[in-house]
């Protein structure tokens, strides 16, 4: 598995996305505790789109990044567009939604879920 450490190829995880990663996984844990799963794929108003799952299995080209206890894993491509990047939870008067702050967006849409590289 590479090493999620090194500091070109870093992704954090706020205490809000953990808490609610935590809480989520709880109602998941019939079958062992899931890990959150966040991809980038093309696609999407801006040409790349996140992607939020659970996930129990980690691959040979993922990158585990834990918080609180909670483990967030990023494939390597993904993380070739991540890097730098942070996943956060937000709960607002719109809604509440997983949202990533990535530094290396040039462009983004309105919905958040969509971002371009320039």
């Amino acid at each position: 598995m590479p090493d999620a450490g090194s500091p070109e190829r870093r992704f954090a995880v706020t205490e809000s996305a953990a808490r609610r990663i935590a809480a989520l996984s709880l109602e998941e844990q019939a079958e062992g505790a899931p890990m959150m799963r966040v991809a980038v794929l093309g696609g999407g108003c801006s040409g790349f789109q996140y992607k939020f799952e659970f996930d129990r299995s980690v691959n040979d080209d993922d990158h585990v990044f834990e918080r609180d206890g909670v483990k967030v894993v990023v494939d390597d491509v993904s993380l070739d567009l991540l890097s730098g990047a942070q996943l956060d939870y937000k709960d607002e008067l719109i809604g509440s939604y997983f949202a990533v702050e990535n530094p290396n967006a040039t462009a983004s849409c309105g919905c958040g879920t969509s971002f371009a590289i320039g």
